[in-house]
C-alpha cells in the first residue's frame, strides 16, 4: 500500500478570510504568509510555526451555507496535539482571557486523553487534545 507521512495542510471555508484570519493569529499564534484573490475565492494562508502545519482559510465568493455545522457529512472537527495535560490548563486561561468561549478540560470516558473545546468565528469546532501516554 502507498503512504504518506503526515498532514500537510488543511483549508477551511470561512464566512469572512480577514476576520478569520485575525482570529487564528490572534488565539492560535498562526503567522500569515499571504492572501489571493481569486476568480471563486479569497484565500489566505497561514503557518504554525511550530509544527509547520498549513491552513488555508477560503471565502467561497457563492457559499452554500452561512455557519459550519459538523451534523452534515464533511469535517467533523480538527483537534491539535498538546504535549502534556497542564498545556491545556494554559489554552483554557488563554482562551478565557481572550473572551474566546470553550469547554472545561475534560479526560475523555474511554480515558485515552484529555480534551478542550473551542469554536472559531464561523461555528468549526476545534479541539485542543492530549493523549494519555499508555
Amino acid at each position: 500500500m502507498p503512504k504518506f507521512t503526515s498532514v500537510s495542510h488543511l483549508d477551511l471555508t470561512v464566512s469572512d478570510a480577514e476576520r478569520s484570519a485575525d482570529w487564528y493569529c490572534t488565539v492560535l499564534g498562526l503567522r500569515r504568509l499571504r492572501r489571493a484573490d481569486l476568480d471563486n475565492r479569497i484565500m489566505i494562508v497561514l503557518q504554525h510555526e511550530d509544527s509547520g502545519l498549513i491552513i488555508g482559510l477560503n471565502q467561497h465568493h457563492d457559499p452554500a451555507a452561512d455557519r459550519f455545522d459538523e451534523h452534515r457529512p464533511g469535517l467533523d472537527h480538527v483537534g491539535f496535539a498538546v504535549t502534556d495535560r497542564d498545556d491545556l490548563i494554559a489554552w483554557q486561561a488563554r482562551l478565557s482571557a481572550l473572551g474566546v468561549e470553550h469547554s472545561p478540560v475534560t479526560d475523555s470516558p474511554s480515558g485515552s486523553g484529555t480534551a478542550l473545546v473551542f469554536r472559531d468565528p464561523d461555528n468549526i469546532q476545534l479541539e485542543l487534545w492530549w493523549s494519555r501516554p499508555r
